[in-house]
């Protein structure tokens, strides 16, 4: 995990920047919209594009929680690595699950994709969106902080510190 952050780090791909509450709030609009799209879609029963859609809105406001963080993340599979990095096991592990279920519904012919899956995933991002809103509403300086320290040791190569709370 982290010689793959750190490579990003090198590439620009993960950037620390200035907080900017447009692109927070420009990411929430996308995750909002992407989560109308999957349940127009789920009503249509177009299901594999609703699950592209459930990950999708999933994934939009990780980035907003991220650009509340100051951190600027351009890789989908380093968004998900950053939640495990703050202590958001259980969020990090939501967002890789829809993740994968996006890729096997939209690019492989042999997965299809249910009702069932399609509402299971569109629940689970309804979930997702509002405890990511909670925090993004929550986050502290000191929070913030922390990661920022976080990614610097990581982008230097030195060990982290592993998080005190153990209970996410």
């Amino acid at each position: 995990m982290k010689k793959f952050i750190k490579t990003l780090m090198r590439e620009n791909k993960i950037q620390i920047v200035k907080e900017t509450g447009n692109l927070v709030e420009s990411y929430i609009e996308k995750s909002d919209t992407s989560l109308k799209s999957a349940e127009l879609l789920f009503n249509n029963m177009l299901y594999e594009t609703s699950v592209s859609m459930s990950y999708y809105a999933m994934y939009h406001i990780t980035l907003a929680m991220l650009y509340k963080y100051t951190v600027k993340c351009e890789n989908h599979t380093a968004a998900i690595m950053i939640l495990k990095l703050i202590g958001e096991k259980d969020l990090s592990k939501k967002l890789h699950y829809a993740k994968k279920e996006r890729i096997d519904k939209q690019y492989y012919a042999d997965f299809s994709a249910t009702s069932e899956d399609a509402e299971a995933l569109l629940k689970d991002a309804k979930d997702f969106i509002s405890k990511i809103k909670s925090k993004i509403i929550m986050l502290s300086n000191p929070e913030k902080k922390k990661l920022i320290e976080k990614l610097k040791e990581i982008k230097k190569g030195k060990k982290i510190k592993k998080s005190s709370d153990s209970s996410k």
